[in-house]
């Protein structure tokens, strides 16, 4: 039976040979600048909720991790995962010294940090996509199971306030996540440690009801992994086998999901692993295994000709009444190659080697990683038709700030955008951006992980341009405000001269002093106040001069039809518009270019409105060549 790992935490006198034992071919000069350089920063500073050094915290996720034939970059990302905090070293610092893998990796370890309930708001399957979307390299993935892990097991050294958290986000989070990477030597290890502590009862009442199976039937398993060895070897097949009773956490998952109260009534209970050398093996090993016994064939499973979406390949099959087996108990047996044993313990860190460099085999890691957690989520997202709200997570992005402080954008967000989200200040006075230590330009899409620094001026000198380049709400905000209040008068008199000249190709009277033009607006009568903020608004460009006019009153006398125009009207309106997919939504003529005033039926376009209409343009109206056009229609005359 497996038992749980317990990681010895590596001291400072023994990280490095313990290090170089176990990766002797990476480059040791690199890892022993990294561990001086924490030793430094690190001092005797502590950790957050565990109550060690920070220096031995990193070196014991170190043990841990070196479990999974890590990479000499993993290796000095773990060692400085903490420089972020307080400010001990920039990202711009960390990757001059160490290199753009190591800012990268640690980058997203810092993101990850904030992967927590009592920071994020929505389900646990909200976080687990934004648990993925920052892990775009199956390393900084690993890193931080390993960290979760080697905290759960010193879980006695954390604060009592915080445990049961931390063990119910390695359940519920963190072990499927090593599940999907088919890490499942990991995902039982997080499950193993946390159990005991999330859900202390049944992890008591389970842990009984094992304790009375084994004295009633003593240990039976051993025998039945004698009988195969030997059944196999009697056919020259060099086989490994072992016996394993499934995991607490998982009988506790299988007894809540079929309502079950004892653990006699899980079928899965015990299973035997038999390692062979090549695929052929296997099958013939089945064979002779269901010489055995009775095999249950509704059971079967073959995951070598069909593996699961995470990679793991195995035969499984069912047995029962097998010698000295008592009659009611099933026995699982799974058989598979040593290659495919490696990779359902270690899932994707199973492909990792200390001799595989260069950035084609870190294209085909990160690509792996990519296939696995895409056919993964597909299966996960799985809704019923009626059912196809996004999540709402899909659309952000995590970025970092020169010191490592963690900012939440909007997909598709600039560095002005990340500028106004730190301090509106900061955006006024913005003059360039440097995105992971590079000059980028205003319209630079951000992506998660990118460190961003904003060079600013003595004085605020913002422009107008930059309401075309912003993509969030907030920012586009503050900069009108700012315009508003300090540059009022300036953009009054530029409201009115726009205005004006819409007015004189109108061939209609200017504006007048007090702007009796303006004083009915919609209906609404306007002080003289309101009528200077249209103007503004004019005058800024968040208006068009075209688009007031139709709310002034002159412009209703003005375009006011004749009887011939209405008859015409009229006479259109009597023939039907409608969507020519045959989608039933209202539909409502735009007063822009007046399609159906026009004599002749023009083409024309439909624009789906906020309210749920569809308003009908002109094809070639400007408005509608400026739309969304994933939000227009195609519309005909009848």
């Amino acid at each position: 039976m497996d038992r749980m790992d317990t990681a010895t935490s590596l001291t400072s006198a023994s990280v490095l040979n313990r290090v170089r034992h176990a990766l002797p071919n990476i480059d040791h000069k690199r890892i022993e600048k990294a561990y001086a350089r924490a030793t430094a920063l690190y001092g005797d500073d502590r950790h957050g909720f565990l109550d060690q050094k920070l220096i031995d915290q990193v070196c014991g996720v170190l043990n841990v991790m070196l479990e999974f034939w890590s990479d000499e970059d993993t290796i000095i990302a773990c060692l400085l995962q903490h420089v972020f905090k307080k400010k001990r070293m920039t990202a711009a610092q960390l990757e001059e010294e160490f290199g753009p893998a190591v800012r990268e990796i640690v980058s997203c370890i810092h993101l990850l940090a904030h992967v927590h309930f009592h920071n994020r708001r929505g389900s646990i399957d909200d976080l687990k996509k934004m648990f993925i979307s920052v892990s775009n390299d199956v390393r900084v993935v690993v890193l931080k199971l390993c960290i979760r892990c080697y905290t759960l097991q010193n879980i006695s050294d954390v604060k009592p306030a915080v445990r049961a958290q931390l063990c119910r986000e390695a359940l519920d989070l963190f072990a499927p996540v090593a599940a999907r990477l088919g890490m499942y030597r990991l995902k039982h290890r997080l499950e193993d440690y946390a159990f005991v502590v999330a859900y202390p009862v049944d992890h008591e009442r389970i842990t009984e009801q094992l304790d009375a199976l084994h004295k009633e039937h003593g240990l039976f398993m051993e025998s039945i992994v004698d009988l195969l060895r030997a059944t196999l070897a009697r056919e020259n097949i060099k086989a490994t086998v072992d016996a394993r009773e499934k995991h607490p956490y998982s009988i506790f998952q299988k007894m809540r999901e079929k309502g079950l109260t004892s653990v006699r009534d899980v079928h899965d209970l015990y299973a035997l692993r038999v390692i062979v050398p090549t695929e052929g093996d296997c099958y013939q090993s089945l064979g002779l295994i269901h010489q055995l016994a009775t095999s249950v064939s509704h059971r079967f499973k073959d995951y070598i000709s069909f593996p699961k979406p995470n990679g793991y390949q195995s035969l499984h099959t069912c047995l029962m009444r097998l010698p000295n087996v008592p009659h009611e108990l099933m026995i699982e047996v799974q058989i598979r190659t040593e290659k495919m044993h490696r990779e359902a313990a270690y899932g994707v860190a199973a492909h990792w080697s200390y001799k595989e460099k260069g950035s084609t085999q870190k294209a085909a890691h990160d690509g792996k990683l990519k296939n696995i957690l895409e056919q993964q989520q597909r299966l996960a997202d799985a809704k019923p038709t009626n059912d196809a709200s996004p999540s709402k997570l899909a659309d952000h992005i995590y970025v970092l700030t020169p010191h490592g402080d963690v900012v939440e954008l909007p997909e598709g967000a600039t560095p002005l955008d990340f500028a106004f989200n730190v301090h509106t200040d900061i955006g006024l006075a913005f003059r360039a951006a440097k995105v992971n230590g590079h000059i980028v330009s205003i319209s630079h899409r951000l992506e998660n992980g990118d460190v961003i620094e904003i060079v600013t001026g003595k004085q605020a000198q913002p422009s107008l341009g930059w309401l075309e380049e912003l993509r969030t709400s907030s920012a586009k905000s503050k900069l009108k405000n700012y315009f508003a209040s300090k540059q009022r008068e300036d953009f009054i008199v530029l409201g009115r001269d726009r205005l004006n000249q819409e007015l004189k190709e109108r061939k209609l009277p200017v504006l007048d002093p007090d702007l009796t033009l303006l004083k009915t607006f919609d209906g609404q009568e306007l002080n003289k106040h309101e009528r200077e903020d249209i103007l503004v608004k004019i005058g800024m460009g968040a208006v068009k001069t075209a688009t007031t006019f139709r709310h002034l009153e002159i412009h209703t006398k003005s375009r006011r039809p004749s009887t011939a125009a209405r008859s015409v009207r009229q006479s259109r309106r009597q023939h039907i518009v409608e969507i020519e997919d045959g989608m039933k939504m209202p539909l409502r003529f735009a007063k822009c270019c007046s399609a159906d005033l026009l004599a002749n039926p023009p083409p024309i376009r439909g624009f789906v409105t906020r309210s749920g209409e569809v308003m009908v343009h002109r094809s070639n109206c400007r408005m509608i060549k400026n739309a969304n056009p994933e939000r227009t229609v195609k519309v005909k005359w009848i």
